[in-house]
């Protein structure tokens, strides 16, 4: 697929300086970026490769200056980092989405498949299940007894949605992510085995979710383990049971919540955070990696460490851990001119 210069500034509500007919057919980095590629600067580190690489056009802000003539066709747009990604959909949009049903997946009498679906080969689809329009289903998904997933949205290779959990409208969930499996539920008996509790509740993930690979979400025990609206979940994470997690809140890879834990709207979670259970953060709260939250969380923080605290106070810690050894030689010296 190729787009011309002109049709993707369009697109984006940019202008062209240079020729509108040069033809595009991938984005690249701006590193690597060659003929027939676009590319975007949006950090000044890498400003010296659009003087350096030979591209077909790149994405530049509106204000920026040019030190130097450039070959490349430029689009100024008011956010070149936000237009890339529209320009990746674009590409991404231009092959068409399969469809049919593979003689090979495996469908109960019961369920209900909505119009233009793909359904792979080795796919298996449960009693009473309800599978929305245009839903793409890749091979070796199960999806369980009763479950419902929503309009347009993609289940790749592999994931697995247990019986009653629900996914909405929009939702994009990768390989090897489990829905629904049962939350870490067990009562300690006197003899120190434990008793298994079942766990009875189920998933909601709601409209515009995107989960990683290999990322759990599991179910409640009563009620509902709950991801709200636009949520943003990276590989390799954990979501235990009861958890309710905000609308448009971002976690990143290795990062856990704990169980019954409340993540507000908005909130920016970064890589190997582990959050214990029991406890509410706020809204728009942005917590630092490798952090260990263990207690509430007001609304507008910004916390690191671990324990976590507001990170203004972490950082001046951190400085004088540094020089612990220093204060240490001090005080044995003042320890030896006392006596």
């Amino acid at each position: 697929m190729q787009f011309t210069a002109e049709q993707i500034a369009r697109k984006l509500k940019g202008t062209v300086e240079g020729d509108p007919n040069a033809l595009i057919w991938k984005p690249c980095r701006i590193e690597e970026v060659d003929e027939g590629g676009i590319t975007f600067l949006a950090n000044p580190k890498y400003t010296h490769y659009i003087y350096e690489r030979k591209a077909a056009a790149i994405l530049i802000a509106r204000d920026f200056v040019l030190e130097h003539p450039v070959d490349a066709t430029l689009i100024r747009v008011d956010n070149p980092y936000l237009c890339v990604a529209k320009v990746l959909h674009m590409f991404n949009s231009a092959d068409k989405p399969k469809r049919g049903r593979s003689l090979r997946s495996s469908i109960h009498c019961t369920a209900r498949i909505g119009k233009g679906c793909y359904i792979g080969a080795f796919a298996v689809i449960g009693r009473n299940a309800v599978i929305g329009n245009n839903v793409q289903i890749y091979p070796q998904v199960y999806v369980g007894d009763n479950c419902h997933v929503g309009d347009n949205t993609i289940l790749y290779p592999g994931v697995k949605v247990y019986r009653e959990c629900t996914i909405g409208n929009r939702c994009i969930l990768h390989a090897g992510v489990v829905v629904g499996a049962d939350g870490f539920g067990f009562a300690p008996t006197g003899d120190g085995s434990y008793n298994k509790i079942d766990q009875i509740g189920n998933v909601v993930i709601e409209d515009d979710v995107e989960i990683g690979a290999n990322t759990c979400v599991d179910r409640a025990t009563m009620g509902s383990t709950i991801i709200h609206r636009g949520a943003k979940i990276d590989n390799l994470c954990q979501i235990a049971h009861n958890v309710s997690f905000g609308n448009n809140t971002v976690m990143a890879s290795q990062s856990g919540c704990a169980g019954s834990g409340k993540v507000g709207d908005n909130c920016i979670i970064a890589g190997q955070v582990g959050i214990v259970g029991h406890i509410t953060v706020g809204n728009r709260v942005t917590i630092a990696a490798q952090s260990g939250v263990t207690r509430n969380v007001g609304d507008d923080a910004v916390i690191l460490g671990s324990p976590a605290m507001p990170a203004d106070r972490q950082k001046k810690i951190f400085v004088m851990q540094r020089k612990l050894e220093e204060m240490y030689n001090d005080i044995q010296k003042l320890k030896a001119e006392l006596k």
